[in-house]
């Protein structure tokens, strides 16, 4: 018997999303950060859910709609292997003393008389070697903000300076979870996506830097005691040096040829493994938890690198939760936000709520500068509304991923315009977890720091001014260059 299926209408296709908004602000109202492991993949199964009964309701049938959710699932499993090689890697190169090394290097930049200047430097640093805006501002934004205060200087400008950083390294990072999902959602590679995001990204970094080279005034005179003594414990708990830094130029190397992600990574893997059996085997039989160090315990140790991560023990709690993490385990929250994601956005395709939505877009959006800002400010809209910065990513990258196909450009250009105006916009919103995080965690408000968070201010313009120019729009027919 065949299928009598009717087309949906725009208030069906609001309905889930409508579902969506609703629960994930009640997740992030009960549960605030810890929202991301959970709460927020449940409310995205909800409204799949819905999504579900609507497409039923329409005459589809649950075949169907199964199928469906197995297809979404099954476009994104390349993308999860490669997020948790992401997460071995991220372990064995802090066990190698090459994330320690990058992080000890980077606080000797600080000068205290351009603070502003080198507190995004070096937020940007820290976060490109760990792939975390969240971890940077929690550790060594921490400790720059005591040396605000210490100095006397403007708090919110320090917040922005080091927000913007953390955002720029976080945006740039193969090791970090949002860099991995806007390309996992749009169809795009890894690496692809980072050499893309280049032209966008770096400008925009630059005119930070500039301000707050210009509008920071010097200052001399600084206590800068804590962040010596973070540097001293890195220094007495690794083996730090300037070769250990060689791990990073080899993956970028294998990157620029460019080789796929995932061989790159897994090269990346077996130099961080090679660089702990020559530098930090003590670290290894540690982590181990022997008390010999030997063939044994040394396998032990990298093995637990790279499935549940590096946990340092040093008793300063700044310096631990720095450099604790990694490993594949630390991927699967986002690993299951990805398969929940899909889910929904597998069901929505399906039963035709996202070509009902993206039709509504598109009466507007009918040219490629039109449909590239449109993707810019809906990111910024679903962190608005959703509250979630992932959903920034997730959402948009679903409902204008045909668009794309159909005007034949390439996916590199969905996936960037994601990351322009959902990843590095997350942190303005009060409400959003990422704004509610820096404000809590840095003690200045959302709103106060906002304006000095150069980055994440300029970048969604910089952006939309790329696209209105058609600068580095690649079609679907060509490579990224």
């Amino acid at each position: 018997m065949t299928e009598s299926i009717r087309k949906p209408t725009l208030i069906q296709a609001l309905m889930p999303i409508a579902v969506l908004v609703v629960l994930l602000i009640t997740a992030i109202t009960l549960f605030g950060d810890n929202a991301i492991a959970g709460p927020n993949q449940m409310a995205l199964l909800m409204a799949a859910a819905c999504a579900a009964i609507i497409g039923r309701y329409n005459g589809h049938s649950w075949d169907a709609l199964t199928a469906s959710i197995n297809r979404g699932i099954h476009n994104a499993m390349g993308a999860i292997v490669i997020l948790l090689s992401v997460g071995s890697l991220i372990g064995v190169w802090i066990l190698s003393g090459t994330v320690p090394s990058m992080i000890y290097f980077g606080l000797s930049l600080l000068n205290a008389e351009w603070f502003y200047l080198s507190a995004c430097l070096i937020s940007a640093m820290v976060s490109i070697s760990i792939g975390s805006s969240w971890t940077t501002a929690g550790t060594i934004g921490v400790g720059l903000m005591g040396v605000a205060m210490t100095m006397g200087l403007s708090e919110p400008m320090a917040a922005g300076a080091i927000i913007s950083g953390a955002y720029f390294g976080d945006k740039m990072s193969p090791l970090s979870d949002t860099t991995n999902l806007a390309p996992s959602v749009s169809g795009s590679d890894l690496f692809t996506h980072i050499r893309h995001l280049v032209w966008t990204t770096f400008p925009s970094f630059i005119l930070a830097l500039i301000f707050f080279a210009v509008v920071g005034e010097p200052n001399a005179g600084a206590d800068l005691e804590h962040l010596q003594s973070i540097a001293l414990l890195i220094d007495n708990t690794f083996n730090v040096g300037w070769y250990l830094l060689i791990p990073l130029p080899v993956l970028l190397y294998v990157v620029a040829r460019p080789l796929p992600a995932l061989p790159s990574i897994w090269i990346g893997i077996f130099v961080g493994i090679l660089f702990v059996v020559f530098f930090q085997l003590d670290n290894a039989a540690i982590l181990a938890g022997a008390d010999v160090t030997n063939f044994t315990s040394v396998f032990s140790g990298i093995w637990i690198a790279l499935t549940d991560g590096f946990a340092l023990q040093s008793g300063t709690s700044e310096v631990d939760d720095l450099l604790s993490k990694g490993g594949m385990s630390s991927m699967l929250n986002t690993v299951w936000l990805i398969m929940c994601a899909m889910s929904f956005g597998g069901l929505m395709e399906r039963v035709g709520l996202l070509e009902t939505l993206v039709a509504q877009i598109l009466k507007i959006a009918k040219s490629t500068q039109s449909l590239v800002s449109s993707v810019i400010v809906s990111a910024f809209a679903a962190n608005v509304i959703t509250s979630d910065q992932y959903i920034s990513i997730v959402l948009p990258g679903r409902m204008f991923k045909s668009a794309f196909e159909k005007m034949k450009l390439h996916p590199v250009n969905l996936s960037r315009a994601l990351e322009d105006g959902g990843t590095v916009t997350s942190p303005l919103v009060p409400w959003n977890s990422c704004g509610a995080y820096m404000s809590a965690t840095l003690g200045v408000a959302t709103v106060s720091y906002a304006p000095f968070a150069i980055f994440c201010l300029i970048n969604p313009i910089i952006a939309i001014i790329s696209a209105l120019l058609l600068f580095k729009i690649v079609p679907a027919d060509e490579s990224e260059k």
